[in-house]
């Protein structure tokens, strides 16, 4: 299997989706336990969720599992922020605490380095190619980072998280009117909970590429899984609430598109 998914598209618009695969390699899952074997912590049918939301945009989507390795972290295994250092690049436990690992099983320096050039870097090759060629073509990127997350983790987190987390690494990686255009559609939607920078500021990628100064803004969206799905297994998808979501979420992905020819 490939580790990375491309589906290249005609609009200044790139949808990163590093976390949405349930692969785990032979090898790697029979160094898991029970717990790791549930694969908890997957950002479960975000693909679905934003399917045909906007034909022609370019997809970028990593075909691994995060518990095999994090495309969302530095591969330096450097810590995000000072608030939020919780999770690795390759992580030794759940969301929940639970470990992943048997005993004696955990990735050493060089599993980790494998990991990094089997999966991480043909990921991160095929993001910056696509973020290459997008701006060559129009002189501008539009990067939404596609997320989600279950709406409570006591271990990460001590409150519920809202429902549509808006991430701009502190307003660094996009234009204002970027941020404030998208701020500004979730907010006028009064079913949805949004906060801007909060628990989910932007990972490796919102940090990495958003570069505005550059032509490329980027965006971490990150969805409470209670707004589109059933958050317990067996992650049922929810047609009815995710339709509504999708309306959110289109309203976002054309403001982007109408934004692009305006910078």
């Amino acid at each position: 299997m490939s580790p990375v998914e491309i589906s290249h598209g005609k609009l200044p618009i790139v949808l990163a989706m590093p976390h949405t695969s349930c692969y785990v390699p032979d090898e790697i899952h029979e160094t898991f336990t029970d717990s790791a074997k549930q694969l908890v912590d997957t950002d479960w049918n975000i693909h679905q969720l934003y399917d045909e939301l906007l034909p022609d945009a370019t997809i970028v989507r990593a075909m691994f599992h995060r518990y095999v390795i994090d495309a969302n972290r530095s591969p330096e295994d450097s810590p995000l922020n000072a608030e939020n250092s919780s999770t690795a690049l390759c992580s030794l436990t759940t969301f929940e605490g639970d470990a992943l690992y048997l005993p004696d099983r955990e990735p050493d320096k060089n599993e980790i380095d494998r990991r990094l050039e089997r999966y991480y870097a043909p990921y991160h090759n095929a993001l910056k190619e696509a973020l290459y060629h997008v701006r060559t073509k129009h002189g501008i990127v539009m990067l939404l980072d596609c997320h989600s997350v279950r709406s409570t983790l006591p271990y990460i987190d001590s409150s519920n998280f809202a429902e549509l987390n808006i991430g701009t690494n502190h307003g660094t990686s996009c234009a204002l009117i970027v941020q404030n255009t998208v701020l500004g559609i979730c907010r006028r939607n009064h079913d949805y909970t949004v906060i801007l920078n909060g628990r989910f500021k932007g990972g490796f990628t919102t940090q990495q590429y958003g570069n505005p100064s550059e032509g490329i803004h980027a965006i971490q969206m990150e969805l409470a899984q209670s707004t589109y799905m059933q958050e317990m297994s067996p992650w049922t998808f929810h047609v009815e609430k995710a339709e509504r979501l999708r309306i959110v979420l289109a309203r976002v992905l054309n403001a982007l598109r109408v934004l692009a020819k305006k910078l």
